[in-house]
């Protein structure tokens, strides 16, 4: 789906909204962790080695932007994707970013082809 031209300005603060949630180093590493499935707090604490109060403070965060979902278990809450959208978004920012990581590599090694 295309978006307008021009965008209007309530749509521009909805993406700006968006990009500022993911735009964090640690829900980028929680949505990555959810890639494969679901998967509880405590589980996502330890595989990123935060404490659980900034894990629970970030799934929040996702949460309330409608990125991640909740169901509760008992005394456990577990999390999963909920807007499989988020990963085309990184997919294109990040293969943007792999390709200038290795231009730069290559002109610190001193290998970058002239051109």
């Amino acid at each position: 789906m295309a978006l307008p031209s021009p965008i209007p300005l309530d749509l521009a603060e909805l993406i700006a909204t968006r990009l500022r949630v993911i735009g964090d180093p640690n829900r980028i590493r929680i949505l990555d962790q959810l890639r494969d499935g679901e998967l509880s707090v405590a589980q996502l604490t330890d595989r990123l080695g935060t404490s659980q109060q900034n894990t629970s403070k970030h799934l929040g965060v996702l949460l309330q932007a409608g990125i991640v979902s909740r169901r509760k278990e008992g005394t456990s809450a577990w999390y999963s994707v909920a807007d499989q959208g988020v990963y085309e978004l990184c997919e294109q920012v990040c293969g943007g970013l792999q390709a200038q990581l290795a231009e730069l590599t290559a002109l610190v090694d001193g290998t970058a082809s002239a051109g």
